[in-house]
């Protein structure tokens, strides 16, 4: 007989059937005459309530069922006599597949930090809170995929070693094969990269958005979603070092355009979640009302069901830039001087000014548009007024930014005068600026981090809660 999954047990909840299930236990309680072993095999945020009445086996194996310990157990589905499950399994055999010293596992049936647990990452997914985060982010990915999929996006992998910076930033992890202790040298003294494995100083990639504009010029619409690196020394709870992004970028596209398609994208992302991983958001809806009670109740967020259906069930609010920083001037917030931050005229906006955007002003998710062009990057279309950029920037409840686009400057003079003003190198980039030489059309794209969804979605509040192995300033464990 085949192992069934715990899952497909309590789904079906075939009585009387005989079934083998595999798993890890969670707990174990009882008495002298009988044992009942929670039985999770991450199918499922449910355990298997697995009943052993002690006479029917070896003292020695009921002994070595202790949590995190591995088993497989065949027996008869029954329905339960007990409160908090709907069926049983009746245990007619137990074999141990893993033994744990219940001493020495970290992973103990009580409430954990989750410090603690980022501590202890390689154990951490044998938890309801990360088994439920994990198995929500398998979700979305597929939801993502099926989305553009459906639309006849083309799926374009592009590449993480690159010798281009596309934010201009500079903040990037250089990739060499060379001896760091007597690395070649030229005439004048620096680092003679020529001799390095690609001839030239590489780095991680910081975005695919610029392979991706070359592939939507000949495509017409393309996303990338891959890993994307960013070497800022930032200990923050929304920063990561490793990160991974999804950018479309469509041909013939212009802001509103650009505008509807993360609209419609994203609320096609949240409805997936809801339609298909409800026992999961429910158990860290439930997680994140426990929080809240110990916040005082003015400090009281959004419960998380009700949060998603509030982003499903409005329409986006389009706003200039301007017009945003005119409503934050006349807010009470900034007129008592609540807002930590200044606001004028060509800052780069803060969560706390987004935020009050989209909670107390709109209260609906906001598309901001139209930004300083000195406060974004030199790919943007530059707009007639000469100041701004035909950026958007979505903000959501509790997060602030969740996506970030723009439509894309076709002009070629227009580009490349903008790169010059900050210090791009053209001769770099010569294979970019060809997609403005010849056959230019106008095309937008946006970013969205895939983390950054995930901490919406799920309700965590910290980044590194929601990638499986978290790499920030001073931390590359496991």
């Amino acid at each position: 007989m085949k192992r069934t999954k715990i899952k497909d047990i309590l789904q079906k909840g075939e009585t009387g059937t005989k079934v083998i299930a595999k798993g890890w236990v969670r707990t174990k309680r009882g008495s002298k005459n009988i044992n009942f072993i929670a039985l999770n095999d991450g199918s499922t945020i449910h355990n298997l309530q697995v009943v052993a009445e002690v006479s029917n086996f070896d003292e020695a194996v009921l002994r070595e069922i202790n949590t995190g310990a591995a088993v497989s157990v065949a027996g008869t589905l029954a329905e339960s006599a007990g409160s908090g499950q709907n069926f049983e399994l009746i245990a007619e055999t137990i074999e141990i597949l893993g033994k744990v010293d219940s001493e020495k596992f970290p992973i103990q049936p009580k409430k954990h930090s989750l410090e603690f647990l980022r501590e202890n990452a390689h154990m951490r997914f044998r938890t309801n809170t990360f088994g439920a985060i994990f198995r929500i982010k398998h979700a979305m990915s597929f939801a993502i995929h099926k989305y553009f999929n459906d639309k006849g996006f083309y799926y374009l992998q592009t590449p993480i070693i690159t010798a281009s910076d596309a934010e201009g930033a500079g903040q990037t992890f250089r990739v060499s094969v060379l001896d760091t202790k007597n690395p070649p040298l030229t005439e004048e003294g620096d680092v003679d990269f020529t001799q390095d494995f690609f001839g030239r100083p590489t780095n991680l990639t910081v975005s695919g958005q610029l392979e991706g504009e070359l592939g939507a010029t000949a495509l017409g619409e393309i996303y990338t979603f891959g890993p994307t690196f960013r070497a800022e020394n930032s200990n923050t709870a929304r920063h990561l070092a490793e990160f991974w992004m999804i950018e479309p970028e469509m041909a013939f596209y212009d802001l509103d355009d650009n505008m509807n398609l993360a609209e419609e994208f994203l609320k096609s992302l949240i409805k997936y979640a809801i339609d298909n991983c409800m026992d999961d958001l429910q158990f860290l809806a439930n997680r994140l009302t426990e929080e809240e009670k110990q916040k005082p109740a003015d400090q009281h967020s959004m419960g998380l069901i009700e949060k998603l259906q509030f982003v499903l069930s409005k329409n986006f609010v389009r706003i200039t830039y301007t017009e945003a920083i005119d409503i934050l001037k006349n807010s009470n917030p900034y007129k008592k001087k609540k807002f930590q931050f200044p606001v004028d005229w060509g800052i780069d906006l803060q969560s706390e000014h987004e935020r009050y955007l989209v909670e107390q002003h709109f209260k609906c998710p906001v598309i901001l548009t139209n930004y300083p062009k000195d406060i974004k990057a030199f790919y943007m279309k530059q707009n007639n007024d000469g100041k701004t950029v035909a950026a958007m920037d979505v903000l959501f409840p509790q997060i602030g930014e969740i996506i970030g686009g723009s439509q894309r400057e076709e002009n070629l003079e227009k580009l490349e005068t903008r790169m010059q003003e900050m210090n791009i190198p053209m001769e770099e980039m010569w294979w970019y600026l060809d997609t403005r030489r010849f056959g230019s059309v106008v095309h937008s794209g946006f970013g969205l981090g895939f983390e950054r969804l995930m901490l919406f979605v799920t309700g965590m509040s910290n980044i590194r809660d929601v990638i499986a192995f978290p790499r920030t300033p001073k931390n590359a464990e496991f």
